[in-house]
This record gives C-alpha cells, structure tokens and sequence, in this order.
C-alpha cells in the first residue's frame, strides 16, 4: 500500500509534466511543422499516476486546447500538493499526540 504523500508526489509529477508539455507546444505554436505534444496519464498499482509522451494525431496548433491543459495542470499540482500538505500536519499531529 502507497502512502498518501507517495500517491500525491505522483500526482504533482504528472501535473508539471502536463504543465511541461503545454507549454513547450504554446512555445512551437509558430514553428513550421510542429506536431503538438499529449501527455496521456494512467493508474499505476495499488496507487498513484504515470504519464507517457505521445505526438498528436492532427498536425497544427490547438491554443485552445493546450490553454485548458495549463490550467488542468495547474488546478490538478495545487490540488495534490493540499492533500500532500494535509497529510503531513496530521502526522505531525499525531507524532504531537504521542509525545
């Protein structure tokens, strides 16, 4: 069993890795035959998150697209990294408790 920072350390990674990535395709928007980058995430036994590279299918830029991954990812680190954070007070708590 994966403790709950363990879990949340792998979804901080996977969200910089979206972060990562949308911002390297917005940074080659204007590059002549740029093919975009995807992050494409999946669940990793008993508990966390991996995430593999792969190229887009359609050539050409997709702004829009890649703005929402910015904020997914933003939204998805802040969110692990709370849980991260509220883990590690209840044990210090419980470590408070027992001394």
């Amino acid at each position: 069993m994966m403790s709950v920072s363990a879990i949340a350390l792998s979804g901080m990674n996977a969200a910089q890795t979206g972060l990562q990535v949308t911002s390297h395709n917005i940074a080659n928007l204007n590059t002549e035959g740029f093919v975009r980058q995807q992050v494409v995430q999946s669940s990793v036994a008993p508990a966390g998150v991996s995430t593999t590279l792969t190229r887009s299918a359609e050539p050409g830029d997709a702004m829009l697209t890649d703005m929402v991954g910015l904020l997914q990812s933003k939204n998805a680190f802040l969110a692990n990294l709370a849980v991260f954070r509220h883990q590690d007070d209840a044990l210090g708590s419980l470590l408070d408790a027992v001394a």
